[in-house]
C-alpha cells in the first residue's frame, strides 16, 4: 500500500510538470486601499460578458487569477466595492499567456491601473494614448461652439463641421494605420473590428490580408476574416 501510494504521487508530480502552460495566463495584483469587495475576472467569448473567476477580499488587496486561453484577447477586472456605484469598477486589458500583473488602487481603480507583462497591452495603451488627442480636440470644438456667446451664420456653421469631420477622419486614419503597421500584433484585427468595422472595405481587407499567420489564426483575427466575408456579401 505504501509503495503504491509513493508510485501514485510520482505520477502525480511528472504530470503536473508535463502540463502545458503555454496558454495559460496567471493574473496577480494589488488594489491598494481595498478592505473589502468581491474581484471578477471577465471576458467576452461570443457577445455576452461571462465571468470566468471571483475572489473575495478581506483585508488584503493582493489577488491573483489563472485561466486558459487559446490567443491573446480583451479581458476585464471589475470590482463590486459594494458601495452601488459602477463608476470606476472595470479595468479592460489585454490578456495573453504568461504572468500579468495589475496594480491599482481603490479610489481610482480603473483610471490609476499600471499593467505589465502583456506586450499586445502596451500596443493598445499606445494606441490609446494617441487617439485621446484626437477625441480631446473633437470636445474641444464642441465646447468652444457651446461657449460662444455669438450667433453663428450658415457660413460659420459649416466651417465648424467641416473641422469636426476633419478630426474625426484624422482619427480614422490613425486606426487604420496604426493596424496596418502592426500586423504582426493581436491589436491590428481588434482595432480593425472594435475601432474602425464601418471603414471602406478595402481598408479592411488590406489590414486583414498583412496579417501574420500567428494573429490571423487569433480570436480576433478569424472574427475579422467571418466579420468581412458577411460583408462582402451585402454588398
Amino acid at each position: 500500500m505504501k509503495h503504491f501510494l509513493f508510485f501514485g504521487l510520482i505520477a502525480l508530480f511528472i504530470a503536473s510538470c508535463n502540463e502545458d502552460t503555454s496558454n495559460t495566463m496567471v493574473v496577480t495584483g494589488n488594489v491598494k486601499g481595498l478592505k473589502k469587495g468581491t474581484l471578477y475576472l471577465q471576458h467576452i467569448p461570443d457577445s455576452i460578458l461571462v465571468t470566468i473567476d471571483s475572489l473575495q477580499i478581506e483585508g488584503d488587496g493582493n489577488f491573483t487569477f489563472k485561466t486558459k486561453l487559446e490567443s491573446p484577447e480583451i479581458f476585464y477586472l471589475y470590482l463590486n466595492k459594494k458601495d452601488y456605484n459602477d463608476v470606476n469598477d472595470r479595468i479592460t486589458f489585454f490578456g495573453e499567456p504568461g504572468n500579468i500583473t495589475i496594480n491599482t488602487s481603490w479610489n481610482t481603480f480603473d483610471s490609476n491601473a499600471n499593467i505589465e507583462g502583456s506586450a499586445t497591452q502596451k500596443k493598445l495603451e499606445e494606441y490609446q494614448k494617441v487617439m485621446s488627442r484626437f477625441n480631446k480636440r473633437s470636445l474641444e470644438i464642441i465646447q468652444e461652439t457651446a461657449n460662444s456667446t455669438a450667433a453663428f451664420d450658415s457660413a460659420q456653421l459649416d466651417s465648424i463641421e467641416n473641422l469636426s469631420y476633419k478630426n474625426i477622419q484624422k482619427g480614422y486614419a490613425f486606426a487604420l494605420n496604426y493596424a496596418l503597421n502592426n500586423k504582426d500584433s493581436y491589436i491590428a484585427p481588434y482595432i480593425a473590428l472594435t475601432e474602425v468595422s464601418d471603414a471602406n472595405i478595402k481598408y479592411l481587407d488590406s489590414i486583414n490580408n498583412s496579417l501574420t499567420p500567428e494573429v490571423a489564426d487569433s480570436k480576433y483575427g478569424k472574427e475579422l476574416q467571418v466579420f468581412l466575408e458577411l460583408r462582402k456579401k451585402k454588398q
